[in-house]
């Protein structure tokens, strides 16, 4: 049994506590949150160890893993706390609001050589699994462009005062929302390395942005468009497509389905000259316990299998977010560029 504790119990937290909590290779070591209410309920409903401080419940529970789900801007400095104890650690995403404390962490954890995860959940759907697996095995022949699009109803209203509206907090459509489309770019076809220009739009009045429109390119030469935005009241949920162009054909892929085009058929298999489509329930992973979605759960029972097999993971690790996390501020740098322009305006 890995004993697992979690810091942050608001959304994200308590849905990661559901599913830990239905692990047959879990114990719950304890929980940390700083709201009474919340911590009140548990304990008396849950029969969970509380506690207001992580490094009291480290101390007391010794947990050998942690689940991280606060504001981001405690990421740093909590994630800091478990790997000086030698502590397995899944943190929610982003990574970090600082690249170069976030690079601190990534040599920490490679160090210890302790299992490191962020919690990007597209890499474990499906469809998106089989896409990579097809990019990789080079089914699309050269790939030479592609286009991302992300939208949702997240702020359909002005965002008073939440933490949504406070960029120092990780508040804003490109570090809360943005993350996961450049992450899925990032795995699938290569990283990205250059941006060449940036927009962002606000729709209600705030200090942050509701979408960011870029034009960026990978490290071998990949050209593609990003365009996300998390006010379309149009989408009933957060909605992912990535549409890549190859040599060989074309690939539009979201989270229910997967297009191939070929131009030529992948030996051995059976995708087939002209259009090919594969649904989610044909692609979908086996889950312990459903909650939200099977992505939600199989990152978790993934996090679990490295550290019971003693394996490091390869999926969403440490250095993998930190790579999402350097395209977010090079996005950042460019629209802070293009406000410093002087266009003439009619």
């Amino acid at each position: 049994m890995v004993k697992v504790g979690l810091v942050g119990a608001g959304k994200m937290g308590i849905s990661h506590l559901a599913i830990l909590g239905a692990h047959p290779g879990v114990t719950i070591a304890g929980v940390t949150d700083k709201s009474r209410l919340v911590t009140d309920v548990l304990e008396r409903y849950a029969s969970f160890s509380c506690f207001d401080d992580h490094l009291h419940m480290l101390d007391t529970a010794k947990p050998d893993a942690v689940v991280v789900a606060v504001p981001t801007k405690y990421h740093t400095a909590v994630v800091e706390d478990l790997l000086h104890r030698n502590i397995h650690v899944f943190v929610e995403k982003p990574f970090s609001l600082d690249i170069d404390k976030g690079r601190n962490l990534v040599d920490l954890v490679t160090q210890k050589k302790l299992v490191n995860q962020v919690g990007y959940h597209n890499q474990f759907i499906g469809t998106f699994i089989e896409a990579k697996r097809l990019l990789v095995n080079g089914a699309l022949g050269v790939v030479k462009h592609f286009s991302g699009n992300m939208n949702g109803p997240v702020v359909l209203k002005p965002k008073q005062g939440t933490w949504r509206s406070k960029p120092e907090e990780g508040g804003g459509c490109l570090f809360d929302y943005a993350t996961h489309l450049v992450d899925l770019i990032n795995q699938l076809i290569d990283p990205i390395s250059i941006v060449h220009g940036a927009i962002t739009k606000t729709y209600f009045d705030g200090p942050v942005e509701d979408a960011v429109y870029a034009l960026v390119e990978t490290g071998k030469g990949v050209s593609g468009t990003m365009q996300v935005n998390w006010s379309d009241e149009t989408y009933r949920k957060m909605a992912t497509e990535l549409t890549v162009l190859g040599s060989n054909g074309k690939m539009i892929v979201d989270s229910t389905e997967l297009k191939l085009f070929l131009r030529k058929p992948i030996e051995d298999t059976a995708y087939e000259t002209g259009w090919n489509i594969k649904h989610i329930n044909t692609l979908t992973q086996q889950t312990n316990y459903f909650l939200r979605g099977e992505e939600y759960s199989n990152q978790l029972d993934y996090f679990i299998e490295s550290i019971a097999s003693r394996k490091m993971n390869a999926i969403n690790n440490f250095a993998t977010a930190w790579q999402t996390d350097k395209v977010i501020h090079l996005i950042k740098n460019q629209q802070k560029n293009n406000h410093g322009t002087n266009f003439i305006r009619r």
